[in-house]
């Protein structure tokens, strides 16, 4: 099954405390239907020292719900629906519902 944002994509925070906020998925779970935005939901993490690390407290990205994020409208870069269409050459692609334009490359 094909899913609406993939690892790569540019997407908009539409929930929550971080809401507006833009960002790259850097990881995505389907297990919890979560996913790692760079930059968004940001949280403290006290690590100890390594020998690569010296350790210390570190701000790291935790995973959010798919529900809360858009994908970014390649056009406008205004939060977009997700839709699929199957070419003439029979590929199944993603496009965005707001310009009509093809997300996948």
């Amino acid at each position: 099954m094909s899913s609406k944002i993939r690892k790569g994509d540019n997407v908009i925070v539409t929930k929550g405390k971080d809401k507006g906020k833009k960002g790259k998925v850097l990881k995505i779970d389907k297990r919890f239907d979560k996913a790692v935005v760079e930059g968004v939901n940001m949280f403290k993490r006290h690590t100890a020292p390594k020998q690569a690390d010296p350790g210390g407290i570190k701000e790291v990205e935790s995973a959010i719900s798919l529900s809360n994020l858009s994908i970014e409208d390649p056009k406008d870069g205004k939060p977009s629906k997700v839709g699929f269409k199957i070419l003439e050459d029979g590929k199944k692609v993603r496009f965005s519902k707001r310009s009509g334009e093809v997300i996948d490359s």
